[in-house]
Order: C-alpha cells, then structure tokens, then sequence
C-alpha cells in the first residue's frame, strides 16, 4: 500500500513490538557472528555474511497490502508495518551500517546520536 502523508505508525502503540524487533535482530546478528567462531565467512553471489543476514531480514517483512486493511492495522495492530519493521530497525544497528558501507546523505542513514540501542 502506498498511502499519503495522513497516515503514520503509532508509536505508543507498536513500542513494544519494535523494542522486541531491534533486540531481536541484535540478538541474531551476535548469535551469526558467534557462530563463525572467528572465521569470515564466505561470499555468495557477491554478499558477505552480514549482508545476507540483513538481506533475509529484509525478505521477511516483504508484503503488499489493501490500503484499508493498512489503515486498520496502522490503528489497531501493535506491530509496526512491514516496511518499518524492517527499515527503521536497521537503521539503528551499526553492523548494519558496516555491512553495507550506508553513508551520510543515503536512503537510511541515522544519525549515530539518534540511533537507539536496547540491550
């Protein structure tokens, strides 16, 4: 759905979920790199690791949706919408910004100051 600029997330209402999205993906990202036990790990089809793991995060949240139905969760449902699920959490994560090399004036650049960390 792609709906106009009246329409925003809650975020009372999703804080929680998205509290549990961030340490989630965190958590993940440790327990990858655990895993390795020191050892980098191969590139496939030209992505390291850590972009894989962020890639399938990403293919996780993909979805299309009715924009009423949108509008109804964006009111009622305490999860974020898929694209913020995804997006904003990365956001905040530097092994993101590391994996990717993302940079001041790119599409999902934050500030380090505003970028939150849980746990």
């Amino acid at each position: 759905a792609q709906l106009d600029d009246s329409h925003k997330v809650n975020g009372e209402l999703t804080i929680g979920e998205n509290i549990g999205d961030l340490g989630g993906l965190s958590i993940a990202y440790k327990a990858y790199m655990n895993s390795l036990n020191g050892k980098e790990p191969e590139v496939i089809d030209g992505y390291t690791g850590a972009q894989r793991l962020f890639l399938s995060w990403g293919q996780a949240w993909r979805g299309k949706g009715r924009d009423e139905i949108v509008i109804q969760r964006l009111a009622t449902d305490p999860h974020s919408p898929n694209e913020f699920r995804c997006n904003q959490i990365v956001r905040n994560l530097d092994s993101f910004y590391e994996a990717f090399d993302v940079k001041p004036g790119d599409k999902l650049w934050l500030e380090e100051s505003q970028r939150v960390t849980i746990w």
